[in-house]
């Protein structure tokens, strides 16, 4: 959530501003805004509410914003309502201090209200603005710099935040600090930047700095200096980004989420390769050992969202695979959980962008406890992979799309290579079954590309949809979790209401909101539960419920009973998510473009929730 961009050198800031904050659109927010400085001149602050596009237009795409050193920042709405009073950045009371945040800060009414009783005054709604004025005030009080004003600032605020400041004394110079919101610094020749991701500054370096928690950075033109919160400088690792610029951009799709769907049979395909080694999961290169995984005797998975979806289909596998107990929590229940942690169990935090909130506080929970924590990430270097005792990567590169689906799919293998691994390490397969498994998932992405053939049948079925009010996803099993995340898909970027339930649960109340016409998606590819899960969709049509089945080619006859179908290709049971999901995210976003919705970045939504 939340955008942050800076620039220091010798170039015009605005024009490269503006373009990182675009390249960070898929965050998530409301309004923008820029800081700039001509010198030793004022700040020039310019804010637009809504898109960023209104910012461009105000600032005559940077021209008007004269300086080379600059923040920039897109907001997305958590204390006070979207507006560009509320827009970042915010200058300090006396105007000693500008800044922007991302993050949230716990305890703000509590510094707003003893900075009031310091003669301060608040134009805004906002938590951030409690934090620069917080800043400013430590100014005076200590007479001292704005490293010690920041450090002092950082042990009174409590909370997450990532902080770009300038200061009207120090000219040609960004200060940044961070807790448990992301943030990096860029460098090149000349020219230092800052920014929440790295597609932001891509196209201009690739080496970057990665600033730990309680951490603060001093940037000057192609310089960067770090200290702790106690003001002691600090050395970093300067890391290389090995990522194509081109990733980043649509490459001729209208949507990138068009585009990442097209790539999943690339990301499917790099990630096994980087996690077996002649036809067997290779874990060792993760620290994941045949004795390591063979103590465990219970599995946490830990997710949120489209994460969570990963881990309740790989309950099932780990559990038929392995005869190994798994749960799988939300993160944001776990975290507050009163739960006693087994101490011969391990923990897998899933998170794409490895900065999400309540999975990185239950990563930490489980840390706490004393139980190994591994990440499963797509982000190097990101906080959960820094955190986590062993860190398992995804190959799925950069994902735009609010919506995940190459990342997700990615999320699976990873997840399914980790259940091979335990089941090997359990002794519950044997070397030739460990092998066929991997032979299965590896002829996945060329079964993907055939799903992706019914593009146009979709297309047209999605076409006549997009008047429903609810839409209904029914499974068994491993079936029930692919409705999980077919479901999220649909609503999130089209807005219509849908939900998944378990099958066997339509007659325990949900049968009763079936009405004529009302879309039910039944998903049938585990054999073993057909005709169990056939039985109820055709008590849904006997209420008027009109049948959509997403099954396996083969199968057409056993859905004879639906409507309309779409088939993927067959491949082992355990493995299935990874082909029946396609169909159902190219309905989402059939459905969302004929409504002529914005499919790349629905509204109240963000890419990276790193805040709670």
């Amino acid at each position: 959530m939340c955008g942050i961009v800076g620039y220091v050198g010798a170039k015009q800031a605005a024009p490269i501003l503006l373009e990182g904050l675009s390249k960070l659109e898929y965050r998530g927010y409301d309004s923008a805004g820029l800081a700039v400085r001509d010198g030793e001149g004022d700040f020039q602050i310019v804010k637009a509410k809504g898109r960023l596009a209104a910012l461009i237009e105000k600032t005559d795409g940077g021209k008007a914003l004269r300086g080379g050193c600059g923040i920039g920042h897109t907001r997305w709405a958590t204390h006070g309502e979207p507006s560009e009073t509320n827009a970042h950045p915010h200058l300090s009371y006396k105007g000693l201090v500008v800044g922007v945040h991302n993050g949230i800060i716990e305890n703000y009414q509590e510094i707003k209200q003893r900075l009031i009783r310091h003669g301060y005054v608040f134009h805004s709604q906002t938590d951030t603005e409690a934090a620069i004025n917080l800043i400013e005030y430590y100014l005076f009080k200590y007479k001292a710099g704005p490293l010690q004003a920041i450090a002092h600032a950082m042990m009174r605020i409590r909370g997450s935040y990532a902080l770009e400041l300038m200061f009207t004394d120090q000219p040609g110079k960004i200060y940044a600090a961070r807790k448990d919101s992301p943030m990096i610094i860029g460098l090149t020749e000349g020219e230092s930047y800052v920014a929440s991701d790295v597609p932001a500054i891509l196209k201009h370096t690739r080496d970057v700095y990665y600033i730990g928690n309680q951490e603060i950075a001093v940037l000057t033109a192609g310089k960067a200096e770090f200290y702790n919160i106690d003001e002691e400088p600090i050395e970093k690792e300067l890391v290389h980004v090995d990522m194509d610029p081109s990733a980043a951009e649509k490459g001729g799709y209208r949507h990138f989420m068009m585009k990442e769907i097209h790539e999943e049979p690339k990301s499917v395909k790099d990630t096994l390769n980087a996690l077996t080694k002649d036809g067997k999961v290779d874990l060792s290169a993760y620290g994941l050992t045949r004795e390591v995984l063979a103590s465990k005797k219970l599995i946490y998975i830990i997710g949120c969202g489209s994460a969570f979806h990963v881990g309740a289909a790989l309950q099932y596998v780990i559990e038929g695979m392995a005869n190994t107990a798994v749960r799988v929590e939300y993160a944001s229940e776990f975290r507050y959980r009163k739960l006693p942690l087994e101490q011969d169990s391990l923990l897998i935090v899933i998170s794409q962008s490895g900065e999400t909130a309540d999975s990185l506080a239950a990563l930490r929970k489980g840390k706490a406890a004393g139980i190994l924590t591994i990440g499963i990430v797509n982000v190097i270097g990101s906080t959960i992979a820094r955190e986590a005792d062993r860190v398992i990567y995804t190959v799925a590169g950069p994902e735009i799309a609010v919506a995940t689906t190459k990342a997700y799919s990615a999320q699976l293998i990873a997840g399914y290579a980790f259940a091979i691994a335990l089941a090997k390490a359990k002794g519950t397969i044997s070397e030739e079954t460990e092998m066929a498994y991997v032979k299965e998932i590896a002829s996945i992405p060329a079964k993907i590309e055939t799903c992706l053939k019914q593009q146009e049948a979709i297309q047209r079925f999605a076409s006549k949809r997009i008047n429903d009010r609810d839409i209904f996803f029914v499974g068994r099993g491993i079936d029930y979790c692919i409705g999980l995340e077919g479901s999220l898909k649909l609503k999130e970027i089209s807005y219509i209401h849908s939900e998944a339930y378990a099958a066997g649960e339509l007659k325990h109340g949900t049968i009763s909101l079936i009405e004529p016409n009302t879309l039910v998606v039944g998903i049938l590819t585990q054999p073993e539960l057909y005709e169990k899960t056939i039985s109820n969709m055709v008590e849904c049509k006997s209420r008027g419920g009109y049948l959509l089945a997403v099954s396996t080619m083969g199968n057409e006859d056993a859905c004879k009973v639906a409507d309309i179908g779409f088939y993927v290709p067959s491949v082992n049971p355990y493995f299935m998510t990874s082909l029946a999901i396609i169909p159902l995210q190219l309905l989402a976003y059939y459905v969302a473009v004929s409504k002529g919705l914005d499919v790349d970045k629905p509204r109240n939504l963000a890419k990276s929730v790193t805040v709670e």
